[in-house]
């Protein structure tokens, strides 16, 4: 089954003193595209984050984010008390100012405020490691509701491409009989005469040009190639997108031997509704 690449996934884990939030968003890529932004702390553990996400998440835009919330007393940032006092110190001898101003000034200062860089207590990220899976498993179900939405308009747009086929293929000998009518037509008004075995075989010759008869079965085994393919277990947005190539080579070949303005117009709608699927499968797994 089809899947998108558009996807979203949360999950939120409360700890004692702190709340951890996990976000996964996607959208449309060519290849894996991944950006993590998480605490210094927990970056130690991005590699396996990233190897586990590429697993699940095989193509796509992905941003993942871990953000921690603190709820407790417990804090890693710590006021660098002698560097505050020292900046201010310095301020009153350039300023006379409010102790609270200069206060607000230096705990802007570099070093003002210090990190604890503490070592992950593995349990805790057993925890979150757990929320991690929550997410993707939140995203992956996401991309397959968009995937189904997908198909359905895939499989419509399929099958009107069939349809018009179909008027294609009922006008094709209304066609050539009108293509052979102007070539004796203009042979007529030309008041020569002419051997007819030898117009006969250049009739056929410049029939043959035109002759759509293996554009429009190749045109309709790739049609039902693509279906075939987008109903399979697999979420492959390339080969889909290399079916419909090849859909277009038919289509526009047909639209070049056509020689018929109705039957053009026809080729006209199916150009219309195969670029229609060529935008959507941008964005297929």
């Amino acid at each position: 089954m089809i899947q998108s690449m558009t996807g979203y996934g949360k999950s939120v884990l409360q700890l004692p003193t702190k709340k951890i939030s996990i976000e996964l968003k996607s959208l449309n890529s060519k290849s894996l595209d991944l950006n993590a932004r998480m605490p210094s702390m927990y970056r130690a553990k991005e590699l396996g984050i990233r190897k586990h996400i590429a697993k699940h998440l095989s193509r796509g835009k992905v941003d993942f984010s871990l953000f921690v919330e603190i709820t407790g007393e417990d804090t890693s940032s710590k006021i660098n008390k002698t560097v505050v006092n020292e900046y201010i110190k310095q301020l009153k001898d350039i300023v006379n100012g409010d102790a609270i101003e200069l206060l607000k000034m230096a705990v802007r200062m570099p070093d003002a405020i210090t990190t604890e860089r503490d070592d992950i207590d593995e349990e805790e990220w057993s925890l979150i490691n757990s929320e991690i899976n929550e997410a993707i498993t939140k995203i992956v179900a996401y991309r397959k509701d968009e995937g189904a939405t997908l198909k359905q308009d895939f499989e419509n747009r399929i099958e009107t491409l069939t349809q018009l086929l179909e008027a294609v293929i009922t006008m094709d000998p209304d066609r050539i009989d009108g293509v052979r009518a102007r070539l004796e037509k203009g042979i007529s008004d030309i008041k020569e005469k002419v051997d007819e075995n030898r117009f006969e075989q250049e009739l056929v010759y410049y029939i043959e040009k035109f002759d759509i008869t293996e554009e429009k079965v190749r045109l309709d085994n790739h049609l039902d190639y693509f279906i075939k393919t987008l109903n399979s277990e697999d979420s492959n947005g390339k080969k889909l997108g290399f079916i419909s190539q090849e859909i277009g080579r038919e289509i526009n070949t047909i639209g070049s031997k056509s020689n018929h303005a109705p039957m053009q117009k026809l080729v006209v709608q199916m150009k219309d509704e195969l670029e229609k699927i060529k935008e959507q499968l941008l964005n297929v797994l």
